[in-house]
């Protein structure tokens, strides 16, 4: 109707029927792509959110140590940051519509897998296949929504984006919670069954195709060095809190992840067709974005694995107990992703970004002061402050990652934010479970020590603790000293709590300052430009 209206005020005919027909179809089209997309994506969040509350029943049903815990998040993390480069390019090269179907497709299947694993290393597995299929999605997903839409439009629908993700962050623990208490932890990767199918049929019948004019060949090479370097990173960063970080296994790790870093960074300066174009960390804004994604993702998303820890194996919640308390934080992104997503086109998008991570900064330390008889509501007010700063940074990030390039490479920059977004989930897991399990058994040991009788088992009740088996660790204490012990481990639990609570909020304080000083409106394209 405003577009009749104002050809009829400037005198000029109305399009044909059959013109209009084709903008009206266009305009559908639209929107099933954004429908996929954030279907696609709430399956995605959902799937990382509920797997989180669901991890202790896993340990127990499994027999999972921690160390087990840890690579069921980041054998999903590792996989999905290792291959999203790579698909990027592939999709630029064949399709990002076909690229989107095939990560559906096989999200889908490693869920069902995941639902109906046997043992730890089975699940482990599975996860690794469904960071795969999560790649193909996350390497396209902005690049669809930048593809499809313009102007205010893509406003709009990354603040619609925006939304869905936090709806999924919102209902995740809940639904996660109330699946696991009600049926059983398998439950929350078979729910991701009919979700796939949905998004596979409305993407197969309704989304277009788009690539890159001039696509990239994918870069092996590239490929190869970085998925070494990060694993053999997460590796030594995981072993190190079962050991040491002076242990030769954890070293040689570091020192193999070292020197693949430096390979993988001389052959994308030297390739024709690198998967990561080092050109585009000369603009400040995609480098603080990238720091943004990174610290966000290091610090507050990290921690929510040993938040749940705390709240089920030390304070005794169910799930679903657990799940609703989560809420907390979940609400304040949901209500404030909303906000911002629509703020995003309006607001110099560094005044988003980096006061979002200061602000979460400020939440994780408002969360620490925890000790032996503290409650859940301790948490509450850092939880709410945390969820606003993750709501504040989520939807404009996104339009950063692809606004700052022409719309012919939105499928590299995508991949690489998500990248970073991921390769901080893995790392951050891997960092802050190392640094907890050293502070736990530290203190354990010492608070054990005071205990008579206790001193020679303190190692081994500190195993069982740092494993997650709170309950385990007090059974091997005679009943008459296990009052003093379940004392001393909350003490340990919490004391290990609050030190990663600290280093998680330098990380997050690091990355809102970072962000807020590279990120300029200078830096970012017209829609069309290079195209």
């Amino acid at each position: 109707m405003a577009i009749r209206a104002h050809l009829r005020a400037v005198h000029l005919p109305s399009p044909p029927p059959a013109a209009r027909r084709g903008a009206g179809e266009g305009e559908v089209h639209r929107w099933w792509t954004l429908t996929a997309v954030c279907v696609g994506t709430f399956m995605l969040l959902l799937d990382i959110t509920i797997v989180n509350v669901a991890l202790p029943d896993v340990q127990r049903d499994l027999h999972s140590s921690f160390s087990d815990l840890q690579w069921v998040v980041d054998a999903y993390a590792l996989t999905l940051a290792s291959t999203l480069l790579t698909c990027g390019s592939l999709a630029d090269l064949f399709g990002r519509r076909r690229a989107y179907l095939a990560g559906l497709a096989v999200f889908t299947v490693a869920s069902l897998l995941c639902g109906m694993a046997s043992g730890t290393l089975f699940l482990e597995l599975a996860r690794g296949l469904q960071g795969v299929g999560g790649a193909a999605m996350f390497a396209v997903s902005l690049a669809l929504l930048a593809e499809t839409f313009r102007g205010k439009d893509r406003g709009l629908a990354f603040g619609v984006w925006g939304a869905v993700t936090g709806l999924a962050v919102a209902v995740g623990p809940v639904v996660g919670g109330a699946l696991t208490s009600g049926i059983s932890w398998r439950w929350i990767f078979y729910v991701n069954v009919p979700v796939g199918l949905f998004a596979l049929a409305v993407t197969w019948a309704r989304v277009r195709e788009s690539r890159d004019p001039r696509p990239r060949r994918p870069d092996w090479w590239g490929f190869a060095t970085f998925t070494g370097s990060l694993a053999f990173l997460v590796f030594a960063l995981i072993k190190s809190g079962e050991t040491s970080f002076s242990d030769p296994l954890v070293l040689g790790c570091f020192a193999a992840a070292a020197v693949l870093l430096v390979v993988f960074l001389v052959v994308e300066s030297a390739g024709r067709e690198p998967m990561l174009d080092l050109s585009l960390l000369r603009k400040p804004t995609f480098s603080g974005g990238l720091i943004a994604a990174f610290c966000m993702s290091a610090s507050i998303f990290a921690m929510f694995l040993y938040l749940t820890l705390y709240l089920q194996d030390v304070l005794g919640y169910s799930a679903f107990g657990t799940g609703l308390r989560l809420l907390t934080a979940s609400a304040a992104i949901f209500v404030v992703a909303a906000v911002s997503g629509r703020l995003s086109s309006r607001v110099p998008v560094r005044l988003l970004i980096g006061p979002g991570g200061i602000v979460i900064g400020l939440g994780l330390l408002w969360m620490r002061g925890l000790d032996a008889g503290s409650s859940w509501t301790h948490l509450v007010p850092g939880l709410l402050l945390a969820g606003v700063g993750i709501g504040l940074i989520n939807p404009p990030l996104a339009s950063t990652a692809v606004g700052v390039v022409p719309a012919r490479r939105a499928g590299m920059a995508s991949g690489i934010s998500s990248t970073s977004r991921q390769v901080g989930v893995a790392t951050g897991i891997a960092l802050l479970g190392s640094l907890f399990a050293t502070r736990v058994q530290s203190v354990v040991a010492e608070q054990l020590g005071r205990i008579p009788g206790l001193g020679a088992r303190a190692p081994q009740i500190a195993s069982s603790l740092t494993d997650g088996e709170f309950s385990a660790a007090l059974a091997q204490v005679p009943a008459r000293q296990r009052p003093a012990a379940a004392v001393a481990a909350r003490a340990a639990f919490t004391s290990g709590l609050d030190h990663i609570l600290l280093v998680a909020a330098v990380i997050a304080l690091a990355g809102g300052v970072l962000s807020l000083l590279l990120i300029r409106g200078s830096d970012f394209v017209s829609p069309t430009e290079g195209d």
